[in-house]
């Protein structure tokens, strides 16, 4: 699936709506380059599934923990931009508490696959025009076969 998010805001408001859609142990993993919007639709996330902000990215502490405001699953988010390869996400632990967790990783495609069979793929892509982005949805796994993400 996919769709245009025209703004910042839409982008928040797109995360949100798939905040609806996530369960403690589900892993998401986020791509794009630079710049195009992965830190904001995690603030949309956090948004839906009220966890304790803010959300900003864990670029330099590499995982932040967003526990529930409401007795849902708190919120990992992690930033692999600066990861060298899996031997640094293995010392992370993330599996620790991904089955308790909502887990989502900026720059996690190529290192964190291997953390669960199921997972939500999200690829963001600019365009040239203004704001607008396309995002890209697909669910991996047995958890999300017959989901039909934001359909």
């Amino acid at each position: 699936m996919s769709e245009v998010v025209a703004t910042g805001e839409a982008m928040r408001e797109f995360g949100a709506r798939v905040a609806g859609l996530l369960a403690p142990g589900d892993l998401v993993v986020l791509s794009g380059p630079l710049g195009a919007g992965k830190t904001t639709l995690v603030q949309g996330l956090a948004e839906g599934l009220k966890v304790r902000g803010p959300i900003t990215s864990p670029t330099f502490v590499i995982a932040r923990v967003h526990p529930s405001l409401c007795g849902g699953p708190p919120l990992v988010h992690v930033d692999a931009y600066r990861l060298q390869g899996g031997l640094e996400v293995d010392d992370l632990d993330l599996d620790a508490s991904l089955e308790e967790s909502v887990t989502v990783v900026e720059w996690g495609e190529g290192l964190v696959e291997g953390l669960a069979d199921d997972r939500l793929e999200v690829r963001i892509e600019r365009r040239e025009v203004d704001e607008e982005r396309v995002v890209h949805v697909r669910g991996v796994g047995a958890r999300w076969a017959g989901v039909q993400p934001l359909a």
